[in-house]
């Protein structure tokens, strides 16, 4: 089959590789789309470098064409949405059900081969299946909503809040939607691209604008929401947070990425500062959700490119350009 392979930092190919097999409890995914995010950029730049070599692509849906030994539940031909969290289930956090910050962390397209590629092999277990109205291609958006979703578990945000959000791109637009649906009284969206601040109007936030000091909003925010991962946006965000307010890390930002905290601001005014990180408990939640017509994929998905212009799409993904990309092989 034809594969994306980052074999090191920077480096991109198109390659001819072996076609998976299913293991016991796992399946073959013939792959209808995959969608690229931040993550992908962070693998292509050489911060995950051990898992180098490997095939990219851990948003995504097929069908599946092969069962492993064991697997029941799941039939040849069931259209699925795949869970890419490889999780140990036996280390400290594991056990706390706290999954996402499992010690020996893996996932599919970051860790293992992934769905940058023509099949993609998964467990049974990681499968959704998707009702018949849902566009298979479309579903690649469940991976990045149900990190979305996981975000507002961490939130346990209040009705009647007033929501800040750094950033337009795929996940501050699904962030803008969940605020919407979990009784935000305002969202406002502050980013320097134009295009995607339209799209947030269009997707019915409350104000827009090129940086939060635009605002008339003497207070702050009840909740701010960084979905950009840059140090800048971070830091004027941290200061927006109004007191007893609440403050997210969603975007990934990069590893030498620094920000300046104030420690008597936040005793005195009662600020959390949290993160969210990746998918727990969230994805088939999410599923449902795309089910039910939470995210308009004609909104969200601006590109589609083939999977022999990979590279261009992860190009055109850094340069901010368009919102969920898709190659679909």
């Amino acid at each position: 089959m034809k594969a994306v392979v980052i074999s090191s930092p920077g480096v991109i190919d198109i390659e001819s590789v072996d076609d998976p097999a299913p293991g016991p409890g796992e399946v073959v995914v013939k792959v209808a789309a995959c969608g690229l995010c931040g993550t992908d950029l962070h693998i292509l730049e050489g911060e995950f470098a051990p898992s180098l070599p490997v095939v990219p692509g851990h948003e995504f849906a097929g069908e599946i064409v092969a069962l492993g030994a064991g697997v029941s539940g799941l039939t040849i031909g069931d259209r699925v949405a795949v869970d890419p969290s490889l999780y140990c289930h036996e280390c400290h956090y594991c056990r706390l059900g706290r999954d996402n910050l499992c010690e020996r962390y893996a996932a599919i397209g970051v860790t293992t081969a992934g769905a940058a590629a023509e099949y993609a092999v998964a467990p049974a277990a990681n499968c959704v299946r998707l009702p018949e109205h849902v566009n298979v291609e479309d579903a690649a958006l469940i991976e990045p909503l149900s990190c979305a979703v996981r975000g507002y578990d961490v939130l346990r945000s209040r009705i009647g809040s007033s929501v800040l959000v750094y950033g337009s791109g795929t996940m501050g637009l699904m962030m803008l939607e969940l605020a919407k649906r979990t009784g935000a009284a305002s969202v406002d969206v502050v980013d320097l691209n134009s295009e995607r601040l339209a799209t947030a109007r269009q997707l019915g936030c409350t104000r827009t604008a090129a940086s939060a000091a635009e605002f008339d909003q003497p207070r702050g925010w009840d909740v701010v929401i960084d979905a950009t991962g840059n140090e800048h946006a971070i830091q004027d965000a941290l200061g927006r947070v109004g007191r007893g307010g609440t403050y997210l890390q969603f975007g990934v930002a990069a590893y030498a990425a620094r920000a300046v905290i104030e420690p008597y601001r936040i005793y005195n005014q009662e600020i959390t500062i949290t993160g969210s990180m990746a998918v727990l408990h969230s994805y088939e939640r999410a599923a449902a959700l795309f089910a039910a017509g939470v995210l308009d994929p004609q909104v969200f998905i601006s590109d589609r490119h083939p999977l022999a212009d990979y590279a261009t799409a992860l190009q055109r993904f850094q340069a901010g350009l368009g919102r969920k990309i898709l190659v679909t092989p």
